[in-house]
């Protein structure tokens, strides 16, 4: 599949230790029902670190991340209305809510700290597993280009994610929508955020995390206040190589539009890589180009076509 691992790009260093609340203190939140329980040591922000493959209790508890209540949830965003949903993906919908910046309990709106909450839609193509792959990865990996991870909840067939707020959203609607709220963006913003996400990438291929992070798009490159961007959803990640292990797997995966025809039809790679590359990296490389040329997309889905790349 590709060597992605050495790349030449800096990802800055890394953010050691996952989300706490704003008082500093090193709180671990690993209860269930969302009981606070406080522990004097810190979690590795790498995953390389943590032994895999892990039960789902071992991820549970290894997040260093707080466990709401479905009923928590549903108050801070005032019972999951219609008016407070930010977006819609393969997962679900996402509500915008508000917690207490220390507490992280549930406020009233418009107080305290704004928070994403992606509520998995039952009748949707991803679940449970999906779920857990985002708490194993982003509840110990913490770096200043990742979205942060605030709490999950896993209650009956409730399964959702709490993230931090990012108020400019993705940087797929602002390339391809146009209205009073998604203007063009400026070549040197736009050459910014694909350092940034670049940045976001080399992090996940270091030692520090060897993560494939397999969904690699303009929809999950998030902006804040201030269009500093950051990576999401995780829930196709996987592990990187370690020792003898290979990173290749059969299981297709990605989005159509954003992976070689080929591979999806048939979940190989199997062109010489002379000719063509159909490697996570090739495919980062095509992401790349939509961020500056948004154009290209609409050739890339209207041929269905091959990417050579010529080095």
């Amino acid at each position: 599949m590709g060597n992605c691992w050495g790349a030449k790009i800096s990802s800055d260093s890394p953010s050691r230790g996952a989300f706490s609340p704003s008082s500093g203190a090193t709180s671990k939140f690993a209860s269930r029902n969302g009981a606070a329980l406080s522990s004097s040591s810190s979690h590795a922000s790498s995953a390389s670190m943590l032994p895999t493959p892990r039960s789902e209790d071992e991820i549970l508890e290894a997040a260093n991340v707080k466990a709401f209540t479905f009923n928590e949830l549903r108050t801070a965003t005032r019972n999951f209305r219609p008016d407070s949903v930010l977006g819609e993906g393969g997962f679900g919908s996402v509500f915008k809510g508000w917690i207490d910046e220390k507490t992280l309990a549930p406020t009233r709106p418009g107080t305290g700290m704004v928070i994403a909450v992606k509520k998995l839609n039952q009748e949707g193509y991803q679940g449970h597993k999906e779920w857990l792959t985002e708490v194993n990865y982003l509840g110990t990996l913490s770096h200043p280009y990742l979205v942060r991870l605030v709490g999950y909840c896993l209650e009956d067939e409730q399964r959702l994610l709490v993230y931090e707020f990012m108020p400019r959203g993705s940087l797929e609607n602002h390339l391809f929508r146009r209205s009073s709220h998604f203007q063009p963006l400026p070549w040197n913003l736009r050459m910014k955020i694909a350092l940034v996400a670049a940045k976001g990438l080399a992090f996940l291929h270091s030692d520090n995390a060897k993560v494939i992070y397999r969904d690699f798009k303009t929809s999950n490159i998030l902006l804040d206040a201030n269009f500093n961007a950051k990576l999401s959803d995780f829930g196709l990640a996987k592990d990187g190589p370690t020792g003898d292990k290979s990173h290749v797997s059969t299981r297709v995966m990605g989005t159509h539009g954003y992976a070689a025809p080929e591979y999806l039809a048939t979940g190989t790679a199997a062109v010489p890589v002379s000719k063509s590359l159909y490697a996570p990296c090739t495919i980062n490389h095509i992401q790349m180009v939509e961020i500056v040329l948004p154009k290209f997309k609409k050739i890339y889905l209207k041929h269905n076509c091959i990417v050579r790349i010529v080095y």
